[in-house]
């Protein structure tokens, strides 16, 4: 009788022990597939987190003019769109097949128009800054290039002779890029800027 019971005894302490032992397997199969859940979820967030992050200092440049006929005023403006700075690498105009680079006009636009179009040199109302490499321009915010305005001659001058010029195919090319060394390409038949690798 005392073997029978001992054996009855061993076959339940296994069975239990066995049971024991696939239920603490059972939760660490789970707390393991949480943890791979966990996770996927964190690299997803992770990526998420980063695209954001290239999305909101993502700067956005556009070339406009203004042009107010009745005041004889003519502006070239750099407008910076976006939410993040926008660094300036190069500037660039093509004209008749042949690249001028801003740098060796000391990066005056008005100073390589002037180049191009010799006629120009008789505006006597222009103010002009310089758009310098490494140069930032923040974001929300307006860069005037250059600036005509006080007589109506000097506007015609402008006027007619940038007319003149963009009919004979003057092409300007800004690259520039974000704090985070994202680059970007703006061009006169670009419908935006272009992101570069």
């Amino acid at each position: 009788m005392r073997r029978l019971l001992a054996k009855n005894f061993l076959n339940r302490t296994m069975s239990e022990s066995k049971f024991k032992w696939n239920s603490d397997k059972l939760l660490s199969l789970f707390a393991m597939g949480i943890s791979f859940i966990t996770l996927i979820i964190f690299i997803y967030q992770t990526n998420l987190m980063s695209r954001q992050n290239f999305i909101s200092i993502m700067p956005y440049l556009d070339l406009s003019t203004t042009n107010d006929i009745a005041n004889n005023i003519f502006e070239l403006n750099l407008k910076n769109h976006g939410v993040g700075p926008a660094i300036i690498e190069s500037v660039e105009l093509t004209y008749k097949g042949k690249r001028y680079e801003l740098a060796d006009y000391d990066n005056h636009m008005f100073s390589l128009l002037k180049a191009i179009a010799p006629a120009l040199d008789s505006v006597n109302y222009v103010s002009f800054s310089t758009l310098d490499k490494g140069m930032a321009i923040p974001a929300n915010t307006v860069y005037n290039i250059f600036h005509v305005e006080g007589s109506e001659e000097d506007y015609k001058l402008i006027t007619d002779n940038l007319q003149r010029l963009r009919e004979e195919g003057l092409d300007y090319e800004i690259i520039y890029k974000s704090i985070q060394d994202e680059r970007w390409r703006l061009h006169d038949n670009s419908e935006g800027p272009e992101k570069l690798d």
